[in-house]
């Protein structure tokens, strides 16, 4: 665990590294003259860059150094995270799959058993795939007759999969493998003889080695393959694509009952797609013998609403969708008549229809979100009629794994408080009942000793904002409260309770108060609440933080030097915005792989898709709308806005960036450039600068946007960025 810091160890003089400022560099917006100072900091490749990289970690390291908790809470998360945990099962052919991880295994294995008494084991561990865990799973698929598994791996968590198979019964490697592949799924077909995919063409400069280093060059042409096993890749059937389209992005699925295989074309983050459909069993065997595409037809063709195949029979699809429906619905269509669209479930007044489920023949699970509260039922499938209702504890339902095959139904349930159940709903009785298969304990957690309320706040609009409080019981609303405010707020993802060991060391051994805002710009209340912070109403999710952080202080939670913001990806560019804007509202910002740049972020890998939620700088009334919270193009000292002898509290909070070498979603540069904008106009040029808070950046080697991180490196980041937390807001350690 190594040696703790003393506990008043000061903070080392803050000598950040000069960066190269490039006076040549300016863009012309629509008129407006914008520089670029550090735009040589997007070749991540460049001598320079990795020169920058490696001072400035010295700069953190030195400062993580005088953290006197990190150590502890390193050693407390360990202890914490020593649990076994399950994940839903999926069932083929009387066999049953899925993750386990015993425990501080630096990933979850997968394992198979037959039939549900069956002796587990272990059928692929991904810890076997690398010397230092930096290989992880990004997808699986098994074959209908539970005979192949094709599994997808990501290397140092880069979004580029290479697929291989794997023969079940003896874990035989086949010597398949298909490179390139990216936004993908394996959609095995029926007969077991081989899956769809999608992949992107092998750029010019192909070594073969999609994963052994980050790209950052946009990816178009995407294209859709079927592999049949036991073949090269340069086999493939090419399927699908659309030159005329290079944005286009290609999502194949093949129905339940193996008929039809479906296609999902989508080409921003957008809730929207268009959807296409095949007849398989009119295709010549094995989809071989002609050059030519398969014979797709548009059932949905305008990018208008959201598409999502639920079930057929024969031609009759049910369909969720949210076509004039902003908080969903279920319809129905012969695709034989695509005029005959009907409701089956229709739209509900407040509630949001987050998925749905044909389980057990003619039966629907269908899952609600209801002011950030999980509601399940049981529905007819032909009438969409409520059967049963099916009570679970305020929480989110994190999957569920069934099939109209089986009689059974797998759902996995998690809370603030509960850190996982799987229930296992048997539907041959006629009214389900929904029994705890497998339980998540955790020694050393006692729920008793905490508790999870939610409120409600008006933000700056008096839209009333939603807000999950958790902390430990009975504690005094006088302020004194170190808290974590966490938010998203972006691309109708809803942020929804979910267990977390590191919030329960902050609670317990530091005293922190644990928040979650649902800010606009989430899917929490559907589509509507969406809209409402996107594009040019992106205003309102920093609106609606900032409230969230006013109203903390309010209530007497905390201090605005004792509250710490937090937020990832779009939540990265959340922090990054508000601390921008309220500097003086927060005691420390922890901002992971944000969106930063918002005039260039579109220009890699596939930042373009994002341009639904935020807009584009190619456009005039859009780049009106980004230069305004731009992180990157809004950092302002502070202290020369305040009144005469109040500097000193004129500052921004200490704030760290995080960002990894190998994330080819929201590439590094966005944080490089933050980084250096921010040391640069804050310190390095002002004579005894009121900036007296460290901003400082953690870079991990050989990770990437956050998915497939082994659980070594999950500790020690959540240590690192807690312990400064705690450092710069002045918290004790409580035993």
């Amino acid at each position: 665990m190594g040696s703790l810091a003393a506990a008043d160890e000061p903070l080392p003089p803050l000598r950040y590294p000069p960066a190269r400022r490039d006076g040549d560099i300016v863009d012309d917006y629509h008129g407006v003259l914008v520089p670029d100072p550090y735009r040589w900091m997007e070749d991540l490749e460049s001598d320079e860059v990795k020169e920058f990289v490696r001072a400035q970690a010295a700069v953190s390291d030195a400062v993580l150094a005088t953290c006197d908790h990190r150590g502890r809470l390193r050693g407390q998360l360990t202890a914490l995270l020593d649990h076994p945990r399950h994940r839903a099962p999926f069932k083929r052919a009387g066999s049953y799959f899925y993750f386990h991880n015993p425990g501080l295994l630096p990933h979850a294995a997968l394992y198979v058993q037959h039939g549900l008494g069956g002796e587990p084991q272990v059928l692929l561990d991904p810890t076997t795939l690398s010397d230092d865990a930096t290989v992880s799973l990004s997808m699986v698929g098994v074959s209908d007759d539970a005979e192949h598994l094709a599994y997808g791996t990501s290397a140092s968590g880069s979004d580029w999969v290479t697929i291989r198979v794997m023969r079940v019964r003896d874990r035989r490697l086949l010597p398949d493998a298909l490179s390139w592949v990216k936004f993908s799924r394996v959609a095995w077909t029926r007969d077991g003889e081989g899956f769809f995919y999608s992949r992107f063409p092998a750029p010019k400069d192909d070594d073969g080695a999609s994963d052994s280093g980050i790209r950052t060059d946009v990816n178009l042409n995407h294209e859709v393959y079927y592999h049949l096993l036991g073949t090269e890749q340069s086999d493939d059937v090419l399927c699908w694509k659309d030159p005329e389209h290079p944005k286009y992005i290609y999502t194949p699925e093949v129905t339940e009952d193996g008929k039809y295989v479906l296609l999902s074309v989508a080409e921003t983050s957008e809730p929207v797609n268009k959807l296409y459909y095949c007849d398989l069993s009119a295709l010549p065997h094995r989809l071989l013998g002609t050059n030519e595409m398969l014979p797709f037809v548009k059932l949905v063709d305008e990018f208008e609403a959201y598409y999502g195949v639920v079930a057929n029979d024969g031609t009759q699809f049910t369909i969720l969708t949210n076509k004039d429906a902003p908080r969903y619905k279920l319809s129905r269509v012969d695709v034989d008549d695509p005029r005959s669209w009907t409701d089956v479930l229709p739209e509900d007044d407040k509630a949001v229809l987050e998925s749905a489920c044909a389980v057990h023949g003619d039966k629907l699970l269908v899952n609600y979100l209801s002011d950030v509260k999980y509601v399940l039922q049981m529905r007819s499938l032909v009438t969409g009629e409520l059967l049963h209702d099916i009570p679970i504890d305020i929480g989110s339902v994190n999957g569920i794994s069934g099939r109209r095959a089986d009689s059974e139904v797998f759902v996995e349930f998690a809370s603030f408080l509960t850190p996982g159940i799987i229930y296992r709903c048997d539907l041959s009785s006629g009214v389900p009942v929904m029994n705890i298969y497998r339980e998540i304990s955790v020694p050393g957690f006692d729920r008793t000793e905490f508790e999870a309320k939610q409120v409600f706040y008006p933000s700056k609009d008096g839209t009333k904002i939603p807000m999950f409080v958790v902390s430990r019981k009975g504690i005094h609303l006088d302020g004194s409260h170190p808290a974590l405010l966490f938010g998203y707020g972006g691309f109708g993802m809803s942020v929804t309770p979910q267990f977390s060991a590191a919030r329960v060391v902050l609670m317990r051994n530091l005293g922190f108060v644990a928040c979650i805002a649902n800010i606009r710009g989430g899917g929490e209340y559907g589509e509507g609440w969406h809209k409402a912070g996107s594009l040019a109403n992106k205003q309102n999710c920093f609106d609606d933080f900032v409230a969230a952080g006013e109203f903390l202080v309010v209530a007497g939670y905390t201090s605005p030097s004792r509250l710490c913001v937090e937020g990832g990806s779009n939540g990265g560019l959340l922090v990054a915005a508000c601390i921008n804007q309220r500097p003086d509202l927060f005691g420390c910002a922890l901002a992971h792989v944000g969106v930063m740049d918002m005039l260039r972020f579109h220009k890699f890998t596939i930042g373009r898709a994002w341009t639904c939620d935020f807009g584009c700088s190619e456009n005039e009334e859009e780049f009106q709308w980004l230069i305004k919270y731009s992180p990157l193009h809004n950092v302002r000292r502070p202290w020369e806005k305040c009144a005469a002898g109040d500097h000193h509290r004129r500052q921004y909070p200490a704030t760290m960036l995080l960002t990894a070498d190998h994330d080819d979603r929201v590439v590094p540069s966005h944080t490089l450039k933050f980084l250096a904008t921010m040391q640069h106009e804050l310190c390095r040029t002002v004579e005894r600068s009121p900036q007296t808070n460290p901003i400082v950046a953690r870079i991990d080697r050989k990770s990437g946007h956050g998915c497939g991180r082994s659980t070594q490196k999950i500790i020690d980041e959540a240590a690192d960025r807690y312990a400064f937390a705690a450092k710069m807001m002045g918290v004790s350690w409580i035993d």
